[in-house]
């Protein structure tokens, strides 16, 4: 059978545990179409909008953990993917992208549907293969299993990321008529032990007589998943160690007891003086990116003394400037292994928490200031996010929106009795394109109640995340809609610009309601402060249907309140 080899590539995929496989239509990819579809163990759904498809696959493999399998035909449909694979690649999330393809002699041949699609992601992905053509030789079966056995295997090797593989197809597509498709039984599988490497007992050692050294040590986490065996670790080392936790809201460590969550808060609106008190001798971070501007300023303009960065492996990204070691090993082996390290004099303890006990003093400051703005302050999208955050059930996936609704809810953060709440932004990129395609990935397949708070550009941006033929009855939606985005009204170079409404804000007149209808979604709105209780507890409320509930507001207002919550900070320090 001539497209047997491309049939038993599904048949690989399961046999590496991968049960997940998102389709885009085309002829071109109907022998990788057919194979996923009619592969009983394999779950296959098909999408028409292949950016926002490539963001639903991504938000499947977040959920899964494990690799999903993209497929789509030739052509543009290729660079459509492009956008979920960038962000795959920066937040590290296993993706298997098939691409279909001409024939090689017919590029550049003003055939349609014909672009370069060889290596197409540049060095977006950790790697980019070429299917041989297909023939009867034996050789060129074994050579794309090899392939495929090979891409699976890197695409979970740490650190995770999407793979390409580019399939060029000669007509006849389809199988000829009472042909059967069916699937090798023993096909080839190369299997992958992958060992987490350990830190030697000298090398131990040494770090411990290091860290024993300063006085002034702070851990800053970057984006992670939720990781319980990290929380317990990181928890252990906190405390026994005296050493402060920085963690963003997606940095999911808000379960612990003694985490710093609102450093971009008080680091932009703190003196210098405090600034300075604040800076440590030793920095040890993990995890990805951080949301905080402040937090990244500050500690590139206080530099740590040595920098500790731990990874298991890969490239290091140096984003304050300062890194003297990594560490090339699991954060929570590490933190482990640092928990007992030798006890300093009395003295010397009493100068670590010293320490310990400035940042913890600004973090209750900064949460007493939270407090009181809130039970003040007027009706707005920020006190609603406030309300919503606050009101989350115990156990959910929280999906945050990229611009200004990612910032609101950092601002925000969720408190250790919250550890239950598994919170998802795309802050590999950092875009707007496919922040709601990637909570319904989620949402497909998950078994808890999801939440994506958006902003409006984001939201209506992404609407074709909605077109298909799936339900995804526990996704609800909390749009704020103030018709162009609050983000460019509070950055110093274009609020003050006369373009900055039609060029920057991009204003524009759209109302979730009219979607809501079209995709048969239960809509509300919040008009009024008074309505604010009951329509949440709606909201909250999964009774089989997708909800949307829409705050419409006013960007000047909106700004009006983020200010007094900045100078009502600032006026906590003043006094």
């Amino acid at each position: 059978m001539k497209f047997q080899p491309i049939y038993d590539i599904a048949e690989i995929c399961f046999r590496h545990g991968i049960t997940q496989a998102v389709l885009c239509p085309g002829s071109r990819c109907a022998p990788l179409t057919l194979a996923f579809v009619r592969h009983s163990k394999i779950t296959a759904r098909t999408f028409s909008d292949e950016r926002s498809a490539a963001f639903i696959g991504l938000g499947i493999a977040q959920e899964t953990n494990s690799p999903v399998a993209l497929v789509c035909t030739s052509g543009s449909a290729a660079f459509n993917f492009a956008p979920a694979v960038a962000e795959a690649y920066f937040q590290q999330i296993p993706l298997l992208i098939f691409t279909a393809d001409r024939a090689p002699e017919w590029i550049d041949q003003h055939d349609g549907q014909t672009i370069h699609q060889p290596d197409v992601y540049g060095t977006h992905v950790k790697k980019s293969y070429n299917l041989p053509q297909l023939d009867d030789h034996p050789d060129t079966a074994w050579h794309i299993n090899r392939i495929v056995n090979e891409a699976i295997q890197l695409s979970r090797e740490f650190p995770c990321g999407p793979i390409h593989i580019n399939a060029a197809f000669r007509e006849p597509f389809y199988p000829a008529q009472g042909e059967v498709i069916s699937f090798s039984k023993e096909p080839r599988i190369i299997e992958s032990i992958s060992i987490t490497p350990v830190v030697g007992d000298t090398d131990i050692s040494q770090l411990k007589q290091k860290l024993n050294s300063f006085n002034k040590v702070l851990v800053v986490a970057g984006q992670h998943d939720y990781d319980e065996g990290l929380i317990k670790s990181l928890e252990k080392f906190s405390k026994h160690q005296k050493v402060s936790v920085v963690g963003d809201i997606i940095s999911n460590q808000h379960a612990l007891s003694h985490t710093v969550r609102h450093a971009d808060v008080f680091l932009g609106q703190c003196g210098d003086d405090v600034r300075k008190s604040l800076r440590p001798e030793l920095l040890i971070t993990f995890g990805k990116s951080v949301i905080s501007k402040n937090l990244k300023v500050f500690l590139r303009q206080h530099k740590a003394i040595e920098h500790w960065h731990v990874q298991l492996h890969g490239a290091v990204a140096d984003t304050f400037q300062s890194i003297t070691k990594n560490i090339a090993t699991s954060p929570a082996l590490f933190f482990d292994s640092l928990s007992d390290t030798i006890k300093n004099s009395d003295f010397e303890t009493q100068k670590r928490e010293n320490y310990f006990r400035l940042w913890e003093a600004e973090e209750h400051r900064t949460q007493r200031s939270l407090k009181s703005f809130f039970s003040t302050t007027a009706w707005g999208e920020f006190y609603l996010i406030h309300e919503l955050i606050k009101s989350l059930p115990p156990r959910c996936n929280l999906h945050l929106a990229n611009s200004m609704t990612v910032r609101y809810a950092n601002f925000i953060s969720l408190e250790a009795g919250k550890k239950g709440i598994h919170v998802f932004s795309n802050r590999g990129t950092s875009g707007i394109d496919g922040c709601t395609s990637t909570a319904v990935g989620h949402a497909l397949i998950s078994e808890v109640p999801n939440f994506l708070i958006t902003g409006d550009m984001a939201f209506f941006y992404d609407r074709n995340a909605f077109w298909h033929n799936y339900e995804v009855p526990n996704l609800h939606i909390f749009l704020i809609n103030n018709h162009g985005g609050i983000i460019f009204n509070l950055i110093d170079g274009p609020s003050s610009l006369p373009e900055l409404d039609q060029f920057f804000v991009t204003e524009q007149k759209l109302s979730g309601k009219a979607l809501a209808s079209e995709f048969n979604f239960d809509y509300s709105k919040i008009e009024t402060l008074k309505q604010t209780k009951n329509a949440i507890k709606h909201f909250l409320e999964f009774d089989g249907r997708t909800k949307v509930l829409e705050i419409d507001t006013d960007r000047s207002v909106n700004k009006s309140i983020f200010d007094k919550f900045l100078q009502h900070v600032k006026k906590g320090y003043e006094t």
